[in-house]
């Protein structure tokens, strides 16, 4: 920092920001200026400092576009600093997270949750509508035969999971039908952009003053594809009346939400995306974070999570492959 000119003296005020993650974050203040820090986990996987710099790589991109996320300020990729990991430094944000708590603002006014979501609708637009190759990522992924490559790839990954000790395999009643009503009504037409891979109502922060997101994080499975992706992802995770909850969640418990349809029709209005096929891209985000989440079950039966955590998130697989059913009837 002191090379880079970011201050002189102590760290002061350091605390560590917890959430749904393994990796570090710490915030802490010098020479007056407040900075978040974010490294890999505390036990290095082998991907762990290309998702870091990837992650770097694309708040660095989305630094002077309209896009709420954390604001970024340095990035060390030196290894020998802090014991083989990379890190970064970015600036704070005053919001919060409505996945663990919902201040008692938003928890009495339901005319603010209502918003709540069609801000999020309005984030994800503006993220849609970056020119991925004019902010320059037009190398960051491979958006040719995306949408084709989904299926079979998450096919293989289930199938991996059987290599797990104690797994019985998978039982997700008609991910078959799911499977294969994905491929025969695939979209053909689509405009590749800049996909969060994973934007659901845990993963933005709230300002603390109205509904409006403050910023996008978790950055991790960004990549180049079908930003419609990212909008199927929230359907998949938003609450749906009359439908169990995919987690507990403060915001999607708390009801006054906007509808489904409601967030869609606000997307549209600010894109000039086709959403025709929107259920499909739905049951495709159902499909993708089921097989994903049963993997902490299939590791889990390992002993390699915990029971409980493993249980619960089964629970959850079964819930979007439900899901997957009612969008592949026209639930949108």
């Amino acid at each position: 920092m002191s090379d880079q000119g970011l201050g002189d003296g102590p760290l002061e005020n350091v605390s560590a920001i917890t959430g749904g993650t393994q990796n570090v974050m710490l915030r802490f203040e010098r020479a007056g200026r407040p900075y978040v820090f974010r490294r890999g986990p505390l036990h290095l996987r082998p991907i762990s400092n290309k998702v870091i710099l990837r992650e770097t790589r694309v708040l660095k991109a989305l630094a002077g576009t309209d896009v709420p996320h954390p604001r970024l300020i340095a990035v060390c990729d030196d290894t020998t600093v802090l014991g083989d990991a990379v890190f970064y430094l970015m600036e704070p944000i005053d919001g919060f997270n409505a996945g663990a708590e919902l201040p008692e603002l938003h928890a009495d006014d339901p005319q603010i949750r209502h918003e709540m979501g069609l801000s999020m609708a309005d984030a994800l637009a503006k993220l849609g509508a970056v020119d991925h190759v004019a902010v320059g990522l037009a190398d960051f992924g491979k958006p040719d035969g995306f949408l084709e490559r989904q299926v079979p790839r998450w096919k293989a990954e289930l199938e991996s999971y059987n290599s797990f000790d104690n797994y019985s395999g998978a039982e997700i009643p008609g991910i078959d039908d799911v499977a294969a009503w994905l491929q025969q009504h695939q979209p053909q037409d689509w405009q590749p952009g800049i996909m969060h891979g994973d934007y659901h109502s845990a993963n933005v922060m709230f300002s603390r003053t109205g509904p409006e997101v403050v910023a996008i994080v978790d950055w991790e499975m960004c990549t180049i594809g079908d930003p419609l992706l990212d909008l199927g992802w929230m359907m998949a995770t938003w609450h749906l009346p009359g439908q169990n909850e995919v987690l507990g969640h403060e915001l999607m418990m708390a009801g006054g939400l906007a509808t489904p349809q409601e967030i869609v029709e606000r997307y549209g209005q600010n894109t000039t995306r086709d959403l025709t096929h929107i259920n499909w891209y739905a049951a495709m985000a159902c499909f993708k974070l089921g097989i994903i989440l049963e993997g902490t079950y299939a590791r889990a039966s390992a002993g390699l999570a915990p029971n409980d955590i493993g249980e619960l998130l089964h629970t959850a697989t079964l819930r979007l492959f439900d899901r997957a059913h009612t969008f592949m009837e026209g639930y949108l």
